[in-house]
């Protein structure tokens, strides 16, 4: 009598691996010096009043994350806020560099948490934001280009630009 034997199909394993979507980019430090290259940065503690709070949301249509303001005078003109906004679900830290008279001169996306989305580093999107000051509209799709698969990226960035363009003019400007 033949042995018999039972073959059972492989039953293919797949690993599925929950990808890693948290990346830091950019030290608080590598920020500033991509900004303002060969420069030294002197923080400058900042808490926001209520009154400032309020003005500044008023201003900007956008809600203030925090009373406390990270921020760094530059040792050759301007400035260094470092801020997070919302993605869709996690908190996207950036570095915004003001020059002498609030103008954006550069943004770093320090930190990208989202599954989708991470576009917003691209340069040429990031480049949309360079020389705008207080009272620029900032309104996606109108005024900075939306990016198809990042569009609550790039809403919450365009706000927070916003955002921090205000607290310059009513809290940093005279500082």
């Amino acid at each position: 009598m033949k042995a018999q034997f039972l073959l059972v199909p492989a039953v293919a394993i797949v690993a599925v691996a929950t990808p890693a979507y948290a990346k830091v980019f950019l030290s608080v430090e590598q920020a500033q010096q991509l900004m303002f290259p060969g420069a030294t940065f002197t923080q400058q503690p900042l808490t926001l009043t209520d009154d400032q709070v309020h003005a500044i949301e008023k201003a900007s249509q956008t809600d203030v994350l925090s009373h406390q303001v990270q921020l760094w005078k530059v040792s050759t003109g301007g400035w260094v806020i470092v801020d997070q906004v919302v993605g869709k679900h996690e908190f996207i830290p950036i570095a915004v560099g003001l020059d002498d008279s609030g103008a954006v001169k550069s943004i770093e996306i320090l930190e990208y948490r989202e599954a989708f989305g991470d576009q917003v580093r691209n340069p040429q999107w990031l480049a949309q934001f360079y020389g705008k000051r207080n009272g620029a509209t900032l309104t996606l799709t109108k005024d900075i280009q939306n990016i198809s698969g990042a569009t609550l990226s790039s809403k919450h960035i365009t706000d927070g630009v916003r955002r921090l363009l205000a607290t310059y003019a009513i809290a940093i400007a005279s500082h």
